[in-house]
């Protein structure tokens, strides 16, 4: 089975362009529920480009989280492509999504999705084992992930026994565990009073410039949108390009 490094950049299904890490062309996806249609967004087509920040603003119900579904392989479009690195994931095989999910794609969502039970560094080793990594590079790499998100004293503790902020901080940590180029984050301070929102937001943005992540952060919170290089809103199910409010 290829891995995704492998697909044909020859096909005339694949455009690379160095700097570009998504593109999407006439995205859509429609939901059906029997005869009924209900369509989320029809033909969105934009490009976000490596070590971009952009945030994804809409009203509930506008089709974020979709989206963003669409961006990282947990879903298929109805009518359209995403590409990633000129890699058309409608391509993938099931083992290549697995694959990208994993080690292309970190995610963050508004509910954390932590095992409670497990501690906070157990909780970031997690996608290490999956990918094959041996314990002692796993534990390694969950401290020191740890550590930047200001928890390195409390990786011993379970995840059930953490405040709000501290679970989405070590949430954050995971996401980075296998060294991903692309973050995708949906409502990630949704959960939180605004001032931890706000203290989980800059950890976010320092996470962004010093890994050299490519991120998109889906949020109703317009100071929050705010700080990102690019503004998108989705709102009847198109998606338009707005400019950044300045910071106030």
């Amino acid at each position: 089975m290829k891995d995704i490094d492998e697909i044909d950049h020859n096909s005339p299904m694949v455009q690379s362009v160095d700097s570009l890490m998504l593109r999407a062309e006439n995205l859509t996806k429609i939901f059906r529920s029997g005869e009924e249609e209900v369509a989320v967004f029809e033909n969105l087509n934009f490009e976000i480009h490596q070590g971009e920040l952009v945030a994804l603003v809409g009203a509930s119900g506008s089709g974020k989280s979709t989206l963003l579904h669409l961006l990282a392989a947990l879903d298929t479009p109805t009518r359209g492509d995403v590409y990633f690195q000129g890699k058309r994931l409608g391509e993938f095989s099931g083992e290549q999504r697995a694959i990208y999910r994993n080690t292309r794609v970190g995610f963050v969502w508004q509910m954390h999705y932590l095992l409670p039970e497990f501690s906070a560094l157990e909780n970031v080793m997690l996608p290490r084992l999956i990918g094959g990594c041996n314990l002692s590079e796993a534990r390694f790499r969950g401290k020191e992930l740890l550590s930047e998100v200001g928890l390195e004293k409390a990786w011993g503790r379970r995840v059930g026994e953490l405040s709000g902020g501290e679970q989405q901080r070590v949430a954050l940590a995971r996401a980075l565990a296998n060294q991903p180029g692309l973050l995708l984050a949906d409502e990630p301070t949704g959960n939180l009073d605004h001032r931890t929102a706000q203290r989980v937001m800059t950890m976010l943005e320092n996470l962004h410039r010093t890994h050299g992540l490519t991120s998109v952060v889906a949020t109703h919170n317009l100071e929050l949108a705010q700080r990102a290089g690019r503004l998108f809103r989705l709102a009847d199910g198109e998606l338009t390009e707005a400019l950044v409010p300045p910071v106030r």
